[in-house]
């Protein structure tokens, strides 16, 4: 006997791959955590959006970077720490450490220029893709909006994303 409302529920396969995606970063980082440095040549830039629920870094960063900001490990940087939702890692910003936490919700492009392995994400709704998981809504609807359907590669006015280039901030 079927449920009636399993006729109702609608799977979102763009927002299922994208949660798998985002275990691969995960599942590298930790990699990348568990050998203190970066496997063989590769290295990564990781781009997010700072506005998003959970991202935790520097005012000043902030200010420089209100929407998007990419970052590179390579060879400088420390306490890079995996978890479930986030990760997060001590980067040195004009010779200070800075610790910043970011949730792989977050994340908006991933790039391993060793392998040229790139992945870009559109934002979703991330409260109602965690209802998804647990059970779909009782209407069976499509959990993103127009909103989250929009790519987060380039700004609206044509710019890229600024990337953060650490070589300017290490000691020489």
């Amino acid at each position: 006997m079927t449920d009636q409302r399993d006729t109702e529920i609608e799977l979102d396969y763009g927002y299922l791959t994208q949660k798998a995606l985002r275990e691969v970063i995960r599942d590298v980082l930790e990699i990348t955590a568990d050998l203190g440095r970066c496997p063989g040549e590769h290295h990564f830039y990781i781009e997010f959006d700072t506005t998003h629920k959970g991202v935790s870094i520097a005012k000043f960063l902030k200010d420089e970077f209100p929407e998007r900001m990419t970052i590179v490990l390579q060879h400088k940087f420390q306490s890079l720490t995996v978890e479930e939702d986030f990760f997060s890692v001590v980067l040195h910003f004009k010779g200070a450490p800075e610790t910043l936490v970011v949730p792989f919700d977050a994340i908006t492009g991933f790039h391993d220029p060793s392998t040229d392995y790139q992945l870009r994400f559109e934002l979703v709704d991330v409260a109602a893709n965690e209802a998804f998981d647990e059970e779909t809504d009782e209407n069976g609807q499509d959990h993103t909006d127009d909103e989250s359907k929009t790519s987060a590669a380039p700004k609206e006015d044509g710019e890229s994303a600024d990337v953060v280039s650490l070589d300017a901030f290490r000691k020489k």
